[in-house]
């Protein structure tokens, strides 16, 4: 979860930010570490690593769909039923190379991956206006589904993938999402034959091992970047937050010491055989845009394939969300303190921007206002209202309760579809 640029980042953050610190690249341990215990890590923020392009604000997804703007993104219909994509043994050379101490050559291990890294463009729509953000994305299949970060896709009304060998860039669009664990599986279109990742067993993993993250640093584009490190821990809880606004869960995360910088969000953390072993998703960030960080977070390969066979399989759950959700067009975050007093409310997710035109707008909600009841459902916080939004389609009539300087509110609202690709 990279940085991303511009006024207001503290919402747009959650789609590119990077949990960065400004700190230089840490060189490789000569020997394994200790075998970690299972850990929450919450002394600093972890930011995501998608890397903003313009100064547009895009609130942060905070751990339920729709969040940024409920859900305005590019979506697929829901995909047939297919067979499960399997993970591959890890090879033993990435095990022998953790026990080595010796160098690895970085760079040939990633001409194994880089035909299946694809740079992820998006748009993304807010009150100020379309803004745009970049990251990264590993190529499952010949025919174009490609696994990225949740937060990466989130809120975008069009998604564009730039493929390596190929010329121009190709439309995309979400298949399928995964809330808690931060996955999507997106589908680009006029596609065949492409380069495809392996992905191997992560439940196999070592601390100490060596690794090389793979992404579109910076949102730059062209050749991935590729850097190198260790596997520093494993199993790790972080709590992922932009400043002052809502904040998410992630669990049995990977932690590595490979230096990482927005825009690599959605890319690949290899093993020393060119295998892919997780997918980049957080660092710590104690700087501002641009910061690299040598300590990040990656999703392990089998929580990820877990989620694209859900996914594959065509079948909906508490948190696998296929197709389109209901959309009301606010930009919210975690209530604060201040607002709360102003208002007189304990619980809420506090709205930021209100989109011209969208039900929210119509039924009078206004920046400032807190959401605190969705159908029914109290709504605690910005992850909650996304939760409570994302069970709806497009048409659903649900009753909306806020609370605003003038006292409380409330109105059945249509939910519509977001903005079209």
């Amino acid at each position: 979860m990279l940085e991303e640029n511009g006024p207001g980042s503290e919402s747009l953050a959650h789609e590119l930010e990077a949990r960065l610190p400004d700190a230089s690249l840490v060189p490789p341990l000569a020997e394994p570490l200790p075998a970690p215990t299972p850990q929450s890590v919450s002394a600093h923020p972890w930011r995501r690593l998608v890397a903003a392009i313009t100064v547009v604000v895009i609130a942060a997804v905070g751990g339920g769909v729709g969040i940024g703007w409920n859900l305005a993104r590019a979506v697929h219909t829901s995909p047939a039923a297919q067979s499960p994509i399997a993970a591959v043994p890890q090879s033993g050379s990435s095990q022998d190379a953790s026990q080595s101490g010796g160098s690895l050559n970085a760079q040939a291990i990633a001409s194994k991956v880089e035909p299946a890294i694809v740079d992820i463009n998006t748009v993304i729509q807010s009150a100020g206006g379309p803004g745009q953000g970049a990251a990264t994305g590993i190529i499952l299949t010949s025919s174009g589904e490609v696994l990225t970060n949740h937060h990466v896709v989130a809120g975008a009304t069009s998604i564009t993938v730039t493929i390596a060998g190929r010329s121009g860039t190709y439309a995309a669009s979400v298949i399928g999402v995964d809330l808690a664990a931060d996955v999507a599986l997106i589908q680009v279109h006029g596609v065949s034959g492409l380069r495809t990742a392996t992905l191997a067993d992560s439940s196999t993993l070592q601390v100490g091992e060596r690794v090389v993250a793979i992404g579109n640093a910076l949102g730059r584009g062209g050749s991935p970047s590729v850097t190198q490190g260790t596997i520093t821990a494993l199993d790790q809880s972080i709590t992922a937050t932009e400043d002052g606004g809502a904040t998410e869960q992630l669990t049995g995360m990977i932690e590595s010491d490979a230096q990482i910088v927005p825009g690599d969000s959605g890319g690949a953390l290899v093993n020393s055989a060119g295998q892919v072993i997780g997918l980049l998703t957080a660092g710590q960030a104690r700087g501002f845009r641009y910061s690299s960080t040598t300590i990040g977070y990656a999703v392990p390969s089998n929580t990820a394939l877990s989620v694209v066979n859900q996914i594959r399989s065509g079948q909906a759950s508490s948190e696998i969300i296929l197709g389109q959700v209901g959309y009301i067009g606010v930009q919210v975050r975690d209530l604060d303190a201040q607002s709360a007093s102003q208002l007189g409310v304990s619980a809420g997710a506090l709205v930021v921007g209100v989109l011209d035109g969208s039900p929210a707008a119509q039924a009078g909600v206004t920046p400032s206002s807190v959401i605190t009841a969705v159908a029914g459902t109290a709504i605690s916080s910005a992850a909650a209202l996304g939760t409570a939004l994302h069970t709806h389609k497009p048409g659903d009539q649900v009753r909306l309760t806020w609370v605003d300087s003038a006292g409380t509110h409330a109105a059945t609202v249509t939910l519509v579809s977001g903005p079209a690709v």
